[in-house]
Order: C-alpha cells, then structure tokens, then sequence
C-alpha cells in the first residue's frame, strides 16, 4: 500500500513494522498533558496506537492523499486532523497549550522539526521522534565531541536527551539510504531570567566560527570597556566545542549583563 501513497516530494519514508511502532509509542509518559500532536502520519502506523480514550490525539499532515487515507480507514474525525505544515503551525492559535509531539520526521526538515518545537518548548513536555541516525547522534552529543554543535547545546539547554534505540533501513519503504535512530526529549525546568533569543544567537555565531576562540567569534555581541573582557567574563579564550550546556548559559549571561 505504501508505493501508493509515496510522493518524493515529501521525503516520506513510511515505517513498515508494527513492533517498532508499538515500541516508539510506549516511550511516551502520558502524563500531565492529555494531547498528543503526530507530525506526519502518513498511513498512521504510530496513531493506531496513540488512539485511546485517555487523550486526544492532534495530526498534522501536509499531504492530501494521506488525510483522506486517514480519515477513511482510521475514521480519524475532520477536527483531529490539520492539513498543514508543521514549520508554520502555532499551537497558540488554537489554544493548545500542552502537549506531546511525536511523529517519523521527514528527514531533510528534522532539524527545522526540532528549533520549531524549541519555539514552542513551554508547551511541550516531552517529545520521542524517528531521526536520521546522524542527527540524532548530534543531538545528544556531549560537548568535545566531533559531532557536538548548535543542535546538541541548543536542544540540550531546554531538554534532557536520550538515545533511545537504532532503526534498520529495511522496516521501511522506500529504503533509504541511510539507518535511523529514535530519540526522547523531556523538558528541563528553565529559569526565566535567561535571554533565550541572545542564547541562540551566540551559539550560532559561536559554532559558525568554531575554528575561532569565543573572544574573536562572539567580538560584536560584547561591550568592551577599559579592563580587556576576556579577563571579566569567563570561556573567551575557549572554543565552541569547548563549553557545555550549563557553560553557554553562564556566558550568556554574562553577555547581556554588559549589552
């Protein structure tokens, strides 16, 4: 059935194997929240087990044909479905304001996928997506590492990450080229005083330039005064690679107390 509905456009990679969605979908907690939003469905081998009376479940698809499979087949009701893009969806135009975001990501917007949801972290407790298996090494890469970059410190100041387990190639259709990974992300308790808009743009300007240390990358966000500022605020004379989580959010505080 799948060949049907495939369209390359969408970089859809339909999972095939039942066992692997039953698995995904018991990493949920289900707790405090009782909305579960599905970013593409495709023929709803994850919603099949999301579909219990003890929560709603929201679908976000963007392919036509797979909403009327959908609505045919798992007689998903008109107002559980959204036909849409994720990247522009906002849950507070519906008043959604807590939920759980699960889904097989299409590969080639996972990462937009994840700054998306970081924009809406306050709403969303937990999430469990399917990843490219690189991208997802790079999320929950620790500082040091090769692969430890903007997506690692930002997605790791907002959540706790953990890789859960690898996806063959071959439970899905088409094949691609490449294995997957599921990851889980449970939201850390942030405090309210951190710039956030300020946080995202020194670690992009910061990994951007990786091979510079932090006194030269991150030059224009810093106001110099009369004692030289690498000796004032601590990790200039570091490299991006070099700070952890916990240390990005000490610099940039540091930062904003002297903008």
């Amino acid at each position: 059935m799948c060949k049907y509905f495939f369209q390359k456009k969408f970089d859809q990679y339909f999972l095939k194997d039942k066992n692997i969605a039953k698995k995904i979908v018991k990493c949920l907690s289900f707790k405090n929240y009782d909305t579960v939003v599905e970013i593409g469905p495709g023929l709803g081998i994850l919603t099949r087990y999301l579909l219990t009376p003890y929560h709603k479940v929201l679908l976000i698809e963007i392919d036509k044909a797979l909403i009327f499979f959908l609505k045919k087949f798992l007689e998903i009701p008109r107002d559980q479905i959204i036909h849409g893009d994720f990247l522009k969806w906002n849950p507070e135009e519906i008043n959604l304001q807590n939920f759980a975001v699960i889904g097989n990501f299409p590969y080639n917007i996972s990462s937009k996928i994840l700054f998306h949801i970081l924009k809406y972290y306050k709403y969303i407790p937990e999430c469990i997506g399917m990843f490219q298996k690189e991208v997802a090494k790079r999320i929950v890469s620790p500082k040091g590492n090769k692969t430890y970059g903007i997506l690692s410190v930002l997605v790791q100041t907002f959540y706790d990450v953990k890789y859960l387990f690898t996806v063959n190639k071959h439970v899905f259709y088409p094949i691609p080229n490449v294995q997957s990974a599921v990851i889980y992300l449970k939201r850390k308790k942030i405090k309210k005083n951190l710039n956030k808009n300020l946080l995202f743009q020194c670690v992009k300007v910061a990994f951007n330039q990786r091979r510079k240390i932090l006194k030269n990358s991150l030059h224009n966000f810093i106001k110099k005064n009369t004692i030289p500022y690498e000796y004032e605020i601590p990790f200039l004379n570091k490299r991006a690679e070099q700070l952890s989580v916990i240390d990005f959010i000490q610099l940039t505080k540091e930062i904003e107390k002297r903008k």
